[in-house]
């Protein structure tokens, strides 16, 4: 049984995602909206490359069916329908949509991660449903690898903070179970910050970057444990809600 841990600063190698359950986390934002968005009845959220790709993509959809969104260096796209601010996604505007997103760290890591046989999206918004799903494959002997998408390749505190809390609960009463240093020190960003996540937030370089420039709403979003209790699945190049409609 392992439990490993990656950071943005060199994403997981195939053979360090192979045959395991794997978690993409990207706090500040792009979990968070997908969580946020998927909660609020949108179809499915399709991870792409570039506002490029987004908009040849989109004409494959009918227009009122699809909404493209995303962000380049914190601020929203030109010509796309949103950005990457938890606070659009109300269930007004995304309920039935696809999604077409592409952001500067969270779509790079999961399309980084594409070959893996599960990955699922997780923040501290839909922390305890993803947590039942981890524990559920740890009981049936399937390893973990969290893979935290950081800031443009650089390590994120609060990615690692949030990592570090799964490393924690996980790790509870599992004598046996495995994991790398980088696990080990996420558990220890945890123990420091808790469930304080306005101190992170204030704390992180990206966190601060976000305030500066006028999202600090987008913080406070981000920081509601639990308001989002979906588990996003990405699978066959979306990422879609598990639920009765999708078993694992």
């Amino acid at each position: 049984m392992r439990i490993d841990v990656h950071f943005g600063t060199q994403l997981p190698a195939a053979g360090d995602v192979a045959g395991r359950l794997v978690v993409v986390i990207d706090v500040l934002r792009a979990s968070t909206v997908i969580a946020t968005a998927l909660d609020h009845g949108a179809r499915a959220v399709v991870p792409l490359e570039s506002p490029d790709e987004a908009v040849t993509r989109a004409r494959s959809f009918s227009r009122e069916d699809v909404l493209l969104t995303g962000e380049r260096r914190m601020l929203a796209i030109s010509g796309f329908d949103l950005g990457n601010s938890p606070r659009e996604f109300s269930r007004e505007v995304v309920e039935g949509k696809s999604i077409l997103m592409t952001t500067t760290n969270g779509t790079a890591a999961l399309l980084a991660v594409s070959g893996a046989r599960d990955v699922v999206v997780a923040s501290y918004v839909n922390f305890t449903a993803v947590l039942t799903m981890l524990r559920a494959a740890l009981r049936g002997g399937t390893d973990v690898a969290i893979v935290c998408a950081g800031s443009e390749r650089r390590f994120s505190l609060e990615d690692a903070a949030c990592a570090g809390r799964f490393v924690h609960h996980l790790l509870k009463g599992r004598s046996e179970a495995e994991s790398n240093d980088a696990a080990l020190a996420a558990a220890l960003l945890h123990g420091r910050y808790g469930d304080n996540l306005a101190k992170l937030f204030a704390t992180a370089s990206h966190g601060k970057a976000l305030a500066a420039a006028g999202f600090s709403d987008d913080l406070l979003a981000c920081a509601a444990i639990d308001a989002h209790p979906v588990i996003p699945v990405y699978q066959d190049r979306q990422i879609t809600k598990l639920g009765p409609e999708r078993e694992r």
